[in-house]
């Protein structure tokens, strides 16, 4: 049996992406999403998720191109004076791995950003990363040791098939091969703690190679491909005009990725596929 789960991340950045994540719910295909706490749209995401009880949320840790929930004093540190995280997610990486005075402040961080959205009362249904942070070697490391402290059961486990990434959209190959074969490195490292840990994660995650550019033409073609078991499709839905958006992710085709998450096609596919919706609860949404 082949199952999807369809999530859409950067929940709580902005009006713009809340707005975009619920109208894929409630009219199309989204079965979860990952909420960032420290986003200017935080609060609103929240009161949307409640009004939405059946929309799972999971949390998308941000320590890069964002803002910190824990104020951090003491030097090196890990943002700059005004609490924002560095915005070159290589530089950011380097620094995590290689300042080993950033281990306490990562913790501290992570735990806060877990911590936030626990006060929400939403229930925390699995893990993953703003720009995939959360593969990042010191940063799993925290998390394998957070995550069964506070129930976290699922993660994401992102590594995606180069080769059948480029069949389905030939362009880029060389920073798709750099991508795929660091990931996939990144993956092999976790996924013994992961299985020690009984912590759940899907065969494959697709979204990674092709970030931003979720179409329904992609999308048609990328559920023909599909493996055996569970897989995680993410995505960047977004309703223009808006700021952070247009700041962080100018190049992302949002408003595609939105018309491929309600593509009566796509709902169509799904079903003489005989492709099941589900979210990490193992709850199964209709097509």
């Amino acid at each position: 049996m082949k199952q999807l789960i369809v999530n859409a991340d950067d929940f709580g950045l902005s009006s713009g992406a809340n707005s975009a994540i619920i109208k894929a719910w409630q009219e199309g295909i989204l079965t979860s999403a990952s909420l960032m706490v420290g986003g200017k749209g935080f609060d609103e995401a929240v009161t949307l998720a409640r009004e939405n009880p059946g929309l799972q949320v999971g949390l998308h840790l941000t320590l890069v191109q964002g803002r910190a929930v824990v104020e951090h004093f003491t030097f090196p540190s890990l943002t700059d004076p005004a609490g924002n995280f560095p915005v070159d997610p290589v530089m950011a990486g380097m620094r995590m791995f290689f300042l080993k005075p950033l281990r306490r402040q990562l913790k501290s961080e992570i735990e806060g950003q877990i911590r936030r959205f626990l006060d929400t009362g939403l229930p925390l249904s699995h893990i993953d990363g703003h720009l995939n942070i959360h593969m990042h070697p010191t940063v799993f490391d925290i998390l394998a040791e957070l995550m069964p402290r506070y129930g976290i059961s699922s993660f994401r486990l992102s590594r995606e098939r180069f080769g059948v990434d480029l069949q389905l959209a030939p362009y880029r190959r060389l920073g798709k091969m750099a991508d795929a074969f660091i990931f996939g490195r990144l993956a092999e490292r976790c996924r013994p703690e992961l299985d020690r840990r009984k912590i759940a994660y899907t065969v494959e995650v697709k979204g990674l190679l092709n970030s931003g550019r979720m179409t329904e033409e992609y999308l048609l073609k990328a559920l023909d491909v599909l493996q055996d078991g569970v897989t995680e499709i993410y995505f960047h839905p977004g309703c223009q005009p808006d700021d952070e958006l247009a700041f962080w992710m100018p190049d992302y085709r949002h408003e595609a990725e939105l018309s491929a998450l309600t593509s009566p096609m796509v709902r169509e596919k799904l079903t003489r596929l005989g492709i099941e919706l589900r979210n990490y609860r193992g709850e199964i949404k209709h097509a």
